[in-house]
């Protein structure tokens, strides 16, 4: 079961890596602002062929010799899931390593040729688009929380019907391979993870729906119901992201207390489950929203509007990746390459969100 896991993940990377540079707005490209009227640049569309072609290429003759030495060699399971995620980090690699060279061309094809330099650059605030914002409300997102501690607390009460060895680790068929003593804090230890996990889909609604919207000036009306829908669908993946793993780690918890109900099929296909509507649920976010929205269909589209432009804040994205802003209270922004959210690194509340967790994580492992 290992290697469809890592053909279906592989081969979703690669797409992924590959389609991105068509998944942007037209007026961003390898992290670069493109002024209104370069955006169809011939030589811009160029670079994105030659990243998404190279860079699917590279991944389908990965995954190809990936599934031939699979089924030639017949390589333990730790060989092949150690050979998977080095070709999942490879992919990873050649793509961003693409993105730098073609991030590097843009920025000096934008520089020689002085584009936008006759444009007048606008920034427009809308006060009233909040009023109809659809992100959900923080009260949503706790009712996996409560879910949790109910767990918590029944796990509790069945404190001394829990075997003497619980699972920490289960492997690719969904068994339990790696086990600790149980002690009170071993036994709810993976809903602390799970909890940790909710808190931080919480923090990341809350703190996203806080961040500016920004409304194309060429664009108004279009951007703006891109904006919100593009919000609303965030707020929803995030969601679904901790009901899914609300009910996987549920799951796993309440076959540790009652082991009989963990039967060989159920516990292969909790996990695989979860991978496949994981993947679908990001596939349709991404291919269907795009960056901030830019792939959602607008009814009216605007009129043309010669002479302006959006505002270019090049100088506060650090090779167009790394958004670097203390001018901006915004702590999360819109991705510049990908779909999505990344913080504003000017900002230490930015650093906790980001690090915070994972450190909490790795400290209820040292503690067990």
């Amino acid at each position: 079961m290992i290697l469809p896991i890592f053909l279906i993940t592989i081969g979703f990377i690669v797409i992924l890596n590959s389609a991105i540079p068509f998944l942007l707005k037209r007026t961003v490209a390898f992290g670069v602002t493109i002024p209104e009227g370069h955006t169809d640049n011939r030589t811009i569309a160029s670079y994105k062929k030659i990243y998404s072609t190279t860079t699917l290429l590279v991944g389908l003759i990965l995954l190809a010799a990936y599934f031939i030495w699979a089924k030639i060699v017949n390589p333990t399971e730790e060989r092949l899931v150690l050979t998977g995620l080095a070709i999942q980090f490879f992919v990873i690699f050649v793509s961003m390593g693409l993105y730098f060279l073609f991030h590097a061309k843009t920025t000096r094809l934008k520089r020689d040729n002085n584009w936008g330099a006759n444009l007048k650059q606008i920034k427009i605030a809308d006060i009233a688009i909040r009023t109809k914002d659809e992100m959900l409300s923080a009260y949503v997102f706790t009712i996996p929380m409560v879910i949790t501690i109910g767990l918590i607390a029944y796990t509790a009460i069945q404190y001394d019907n829990i075997p003497d060895k619980i699972p920490m680790h289960w492997g690719a068929d969904g068994q339990p391979d790696a086990f600790t003593t149980k002690t009170p804090f071993s036994s709810i230890s993976l809903l602390c993870v799970l909890l940790i996990l909710q808190a931080m889909m919480l923090g990341i609604n809350a703190i996203t729906k806080q961040s500016g919207i920004n409304i194309s000036a060429t664009r108004s009306n279009a951007s703006r119901v891109q904006q919100l829908l593009f919000r609303k669908y965030t707020s929803w993946f995030m969601f679904l992201l901790s009901v899914l793993l609300t009910v996987l780690f549920g799951f796993l918890q309440l076959t540790t207390i009652h082991e009989d109900i963990g039967n060989e099929v159920l516990m292969l296909s909790m996990p695989l489950g979860f991978l496949l509507l994981i993947l679908i649920a990001a596939a349709v976010y991404v291919f269907k929203v795009g960056q901030s929205g830019s792939r959602i269909d607008v009814v009216h589209e605007d009129e043309p509007v010669s002479g302006i432009t959006d505002v270019d804040n090049d100088k506060y994205w650090k090779a167009g990746i790394f958004y670097v802003n203390k001018e901006d209270p915004s702590i999360f922004v819109e991705k510049r390459f990908g779909v999505g959210w990344t913080i504003n690194f000017a900002h230490p509340i930015g650093y906790l969100i980001l690090f915070g967790p994972l450190l909490l994580i790795l400290l209820i492992i040292f503690l067990l």
